[in-house]
C-alpha cells in the first residue's frame, strides 16, 4: 500500500570512533553534539540507530540536544554489507578493486547483510500513511547511508560501493507520494568546524 504523506529521512554516519570501536573519540562526541544542535529545529518523530557502541553513543548525544524524541535501536541500522556483487555486475576497470575490498566478508555477513538491507528499505523508505509528513533520523554507518542513497537514485545494487560519508555528516532523502525519491542534502558537514570534518579520511579527501 502506498503512503499518503511525505517521509523525510535524515541519515547520519556515527561520529569518529576509537581505534577499537568501543565508543567515540572526543572529536566524535563533539561531532554528535553539534549535529544534535543543528537538528533542533526539525520536528523529528524518532531517532533510529544501530546496536554498535559508536552508533548508540552518537544517537544518545544527538538525542540529548533534542526535546522528547524517542530513540529506537534496530539491527537494520547496523554495520553490514548490504549487497555482495558478482564480478559481472561491476565495471570492468574497478571490479578487481571492489572484489578485493569485499574479500574479507564472512559467509554470515554475505548472507545476513542483504537480509538486513531489505529490512532497512522496508523500515526507512517510501511515503508514510496518514495526513502528516514524518521526519525520522537514522544514525548508522557508511555502508547503509550509501545503500539508501543508491536506492533513492535508482542506481544498480552494487553502487553502494565507493560512496563515502563523513562522520556526523547529514544526508536527507524525501519520499513524497507519487514522486520518485529525492536526495535533498548529501554529506553535509556545515554544522562542524573545519577540524571536525572528514575525520578518518586522507587529507586529499578534505574539502
Amino acid at each position: 500500500m502506498n503512503g499518503t504523506a511525505t517521509r523525510y529521512l535524515y541519515l547520519v554516519r556515527h561520529g569518529e570512533a576509537l581505534p577499537d570501536e568501543s565508543g567515540l573519540t572526543e572529536n566524535g562526541r563533539r561531532q554528535a553534539v553539534l549535529l544534535g544542535r543543528r537538528l533542533r529545529g526539525i520536528p523529528l518523530a524518532a531517532v533510529h540507530h544501530g546496536p554498535l557502541p559508536r552508533a548508540e553513543q552518537t544517537a544518545r548525544l544527538i538525542g540529548e540536544q533534542l526535546e522528547n524524541v524517542p530513540l529506537y535501536v534496530t539491527e537494520a541500522a547496523g554495520d553490514y554489507v548490504p549487497h555482495m556483487p558478482a564480478r559481472e555486475e561491476l565495471p570492468a576497470d574497478s571490479a578487481e578493486f571492489f572484489l578485493r575490498f569485499l574479500d574479507g566478508a564472512t559467509i554470515e555477513e554475505r548472507e545476513r547483510g542483504p537480509e538486513l538491507a531489505r529490512q532497512a528499505l522496508d523500515l526507512f523508505t517510501r511515503p508514510v500513511d496518514g495526513e502528516l509528513d514524518r521526519h525520522e533520523l537514522v544514525v548508522t554507518h557508511n555502508f547503509l547511508v550509501a545503500w539508501l542513497v543508491r536506492d533513492a537514485m535508482c542506481a544498480p545494487k552494487w553502487r553502494w560501493l565507493g560512496l563515502d560519508h563523513g562522520h556526523a555528516a547529514l544526508t536527507v532523502i524525501r519520499y513524497a507520494p507519487g514522486r520518485p525519491a529525492s536526495v535533498r542534502v548529501a554529506n553535509d558537514m556545515r554544522h562542524l568546524p573545519a577540524e571536525l570534518r572528514w575525520t578518518g579520511f586522507p587529507p586529499e579527501s578534505h574539502i
